[in-house]
């Protein structure tokens, strides 16, 4: 499983999480939200390297992951066959099995 987004540690226990302003939103079985001098905020993403270049892991379904170039060269992001989701933001879906070095990086 990849992950991407913001999550908190609040009362030793890791959940997803929505910062807002003052407050962050836990995403528990019933909507949680305490300050957010109360918790760790932290974001995660999934890394990883596809055809030799870098990437982030924006999705997934079954055994394809849905994968954001961050080489930041479009000529190369064309050559991969990357769609062009936004002005300089391309995206792809690659097999699972294609993708080495998934690894999370907390920022």
């Amino acid at each position: 499983m990849s992950r991407d987004g913001y999550f908190a540690r609040y009362q030793g226990v890791e959940y997803r999480a929505s910062p807002d302003g003052p407050s962050v939103r836990l995403y528990t079985p019933e909507l949680l939200v305490v300050a957010a001098s109360d918790v760790e905020l932290y974001y995660i993403r999934t890394i990883c390297s596809w055809r030799g270049q870098p990437f982030i892991v924006v999705g997934e379904h079954g055994q394809w992951l849905r994968l954001e170039y961050t080489g930041g060269r479009a000529p190369i992001a064309e050559k991969l066959g990357l769609e062009e989701f936004d002005f300089g933001v391309y995206q792809g879906w690659a097999s699972r099995a294609e993708v080495i070095g998934l690894q999370e990086q907390r920022i």
